[in-house]
C-alpha cells in the first residue's frame, strides 16, 4: 500500500468495481437515472435478468434450501444468480466492500459434484450463498472496516462464524460496506464511500451493517450476517424494513473478526442474521447454535437451541419514548397501531417508564471513547486519513485512567441491576419500543442511538421487525401541540424531520426480551406479527 490515503481509497474502489465481471455490469442504457430514488424494482423492470434468475433471487432461504439439498436446483445456478444481483446492487447503492465471485462459483460447483456422486448434502445450508459484513475475516480478502490503512492487508484465516457457515454448506461470495470503525449509524467511510438505501437512494440504509441491509433489501442476498455494538444490526434493518436479531453475548461465535475498537469489551459486539423473513432468521439462528460453536469459540456459551412455549397472554411493556428523544410521527403511529392490535388480541399491555435510559446512553458513549479515541486515531495516522466529522467525539475525549475505567464498569453493573429489578417487579415478558426515532432519514442526518444502545449495555436479546406500515406524508406530520423537546438533540431532530422525504418508507419496531432469551424473543415476535396480521 503506497501513496496518499486518497489514492489508496480511490484504487480500492476501482479494484472493487474491476472485480465485477463484464457480464454483470449493468449496460449503460439500462442504468436508472440518478433521480430514481427506489431501485428495488430494477431487476424486474430492466429486462436484464432472466426469469430463472428472478425466481431464484426473489425466493427466501427456506424456499431455496430444500431444492438445493434435493438437487432440484444447482448451487452453481443459485450462486451465479445472487452474484449477478449483488453486483447490480453494488452498482446502484455502493453496498459491497469485497467480492470473491470466482471462489464462490468453484465452491458451488464442488457442492453440486458432491450431490452428483450420491454423497448427499454437506450440511443444513448446503449450496446457499450468504453475505457477510466487512469485518468478518474471509481468507484472502481485506477487512478494512472503512480504514484506508487496512487496505491491502488480506485476512490469513476465516472467522469462526465463517468456519461454522462453510462447514454447514453455505457459499461465501461478497462482503458488505460499513462506516469507519463500524462506529457511525450510517454506512459511510473514506475508503469505499457511502452506501445508499435501495428503497430511496436519498436516504441512509443505516449503520454499521448498512451494506448488508441494502444488499438484502435489494434481494442481492438471500440472507446475511452483521454485527451490533450499539444498534448496528437493528438500525439498518429498520431503515430497510427487514428482520434482525441482536443476541446476547455468547450465543453466536465472534472469534476471528476484525474490530473497529479492538480490546474494547465494556460493551461487547455481537453478530446476528439479517433476513427478509422471520422464518429465515429463526432457521439461521438454530443452525448456528446447533453446530455447538462453543467448541470453536471459547467465549460462546454452551446453551443449545431451546423450544419455548409462550403463555397465551403476554405481558408487554410499551416504551413510548426514551426520555431523550421523541420518535418521529410515523414511528409513534406504528407503535400505537401495534399496541392496539396486541391489546385486541388479548395481550396485557403496560406503559414502560424511560427511567435510566439517558444514563444508559451516556454509559455507552463513555465506554466507546474510554481510550481517548486512541484505537481510531492510531489507525488513521498510518495513512494520514482524517477523522470523519461523525466521529468527532473520538478526537475530543480524554483517555480514562485504569481506576476511572473500573468505576465505569461498576456504574454499568449498577445500571444493569436496577433495570433487571424493574423488569422483574413489573413481571413483563417483553418491551415493545422504537428502533430509532426514524423510519429512515436523509444522508448525514441520523442522530440518536439511544433506543438500541441501552439494550447493548444491558446485553438483552432484541429484534427489529417490520410493523407492516409505511410512512404517509399526509398524516405523519408533527402535531401543532407537540410537547416541548426533551433535549437539544430532540429539538434538532424535530427541526429536520421531513415527512415528504421519507414518504412510503417501511416502519420497523423493536421487541426486547431478557438476556439470553433469543428463542423467546423470536417466538414473541411471531405472536406480534400474528396480532398485526
Amino acid at each position: 500500500m503506497t501513496g496518499t490515503w486518497e489514492a489508496v481509497a480511490a484504487q480500492k474502489r476501482q479494484d472493487l468495481l474491476n472485480s465485477i465481471p463484464e457480464e454483470w455490469r449493468i449496460p449503460s442504457h439500462l442504468l436508472p437515472p440518478e433521480s430514481r430514488d427506489d431501485v428495488t424494482g430494477f431487476p424486474e423492470s430492466s429486462g436484464w435478468f432472466t426469469q430463472e434468475e428472478l425466481d431464484i433471487t426473489n425466493s427466501t432461504a427456506l424456499e431455496l434450501l430444500p431444492r438445493l439439498a434435493g438437487g432440484d436446483l444447482k448451487s452453481e445456478t443459485v450462486t451465479r444468480a445472487f452474484c449477478k444481483r449483488a453486483a447490480a446492487a453494488h452498482q446502484l447503492t455502493n453496498c459491497l466492500s469485497e467480492t470473491c465471485f470466482d471462489r464462490a462459483l468453484e465452491t458451488a460447483k464442488s457442492l453440486d459434484e458432491r450431490l452428483a456422486q450420491g454423497l448427499g448434502p454437506i450440511g443444513p445450508l448446503h449450496g446457499l450463498p450468504i453475505s457477510l459484513k466487512d469485518n468478518f475475516n474471509l481468507r484472502g480478502l481485506d477487512s478494512t472496516v472503512g480504514f484506508t490503512s487496512h487496505v491491502g492487508d488480506p485476512a490469513q484465516y476465516d472467522a469462526e462464524l465463517v468456519n461454522v457457515l462453510l462447514k454447514a454448506g453455505a457459499v461465501a461470495y461478497v462482503k458488505t460496506n460499513v462506516p469507519t470503525a463500524m462506529m457511525i449509524a450510517e454506512s459511510v467511510n473514506n475508503t469505499t464511500g457511502r452506501t445508499v438505501n435501495p428503497l430511496n437512494r436519498k436516504l441512509t440504509s443505516g449503520g454499521s451493517s448498512g451494506g448488508e441491509a441494502a444488499l438484502i433489501a435489494f434481494k442481492g442476498s438471500p440472507w446475511g450476517v452483521g454485527t451490533d455494538i450499539g444498534g448496528s444490526l437493528r438500525i439498518p434493518a429498520a431503515c430497510t424494513g427487514i428482520f434482525t436479531l441482536r443476541p446476547s453475548a455468547g450465543r453466536f461465535p465472534t472469534l476471528g473478526c476484525r474490530s473497529g475498537l479492538p480490546g474494547q469489551e465494556a460493551v461487547q459486539s455481537v453478530n446476528g442474521p439479517l433476513t427478509r423473513s422471520l422464518a429465515d432468521l429463526e432457521h439461521y439462528s438454530k443452525t448456528v447454535i446447533d453446530s455447538e460453536p462453543w467448541h470453536g469459540d471459547p467465549r460462546c456459551l454452551p446453551i443449545p437451541w431451546r423450544t419455548v412455549a409462550l403463555p397465551p397472554r403476554l405481558k408487554i411493556a410499551i416504551l413510548w419514548h426514551d426520555g431523550v428523544v421523541l420518535p418521529t410521527p410515523p414511528v409513534t403511529r406504528a407503535l400505537r397501531h401495534t399496541a392496539d392490535k396486541l391489546k385486541a388480541a388479548g395481550h396485557e399491555l403496560i406503559d414502560w417508564s424511560p427511567d435510566g435510559h439517558g444514563q444508559g446512553l451516556q454509559l455507552l458513549g463513555r465506554m466507546f471513547v474510554a481510550d481517548g479515541g486512541e484505537s481510531v486515531k492510531r489507525v488513521l495516522e498510518k495513512t494520514g486519513e482524517p477523522l470523519r466529522p461523525e466521529m468527532a467525539a473520538y478526537g475530543e475525549a480524554p483517555e480514562l485512567r485504569g481506576y476511572e475505567y473500573w468505576q465505569l464498569h461498576l456504574e454499568r453493573q449498577e445500571f444493569q441491576k436496577q433495570y433487571l429489578d424493574r423488569w422483574k417487579q413489573a413481571g413483563i415478558d417483553a418491551i415493545l419500543a422504537p428502533v430509532t426515532p426514524f423510519s429512515s432519514v436523509e444522508h448525514g442526518k441520523f442522530k440518536h442511538v439511544g433506543y438500541t444502545g441501552v439494550y447493548n449495555v444491558l446485553d438483552y436479546a432484541a429484534m427489529a421487525f417490520p410493523s407492516g406500515l409505511t410512512v404517509d406524508r399526509a398524516i405523519d406530520v408533527l402535531p401543532g401541540d407537540a410537547p416541548q423537546p426533551l433535549s437539544d438533540v430532540d429539538r434538532v431532530i424535530r427541526s429536520e424531520y421531513n415527512a415528504e422525504a421519507v414518504h412510503g418508507m417501511p416502519i420497523n419496531l423493536q421487541l426486547v426480551s431478557q438476556r439470553l432469551e433469543e428463542e423467546k424473543c423470536i417466538e414473541m415476535c411471531k405472536a406480534v406479527l400474528k396480532a398485526l396480521d
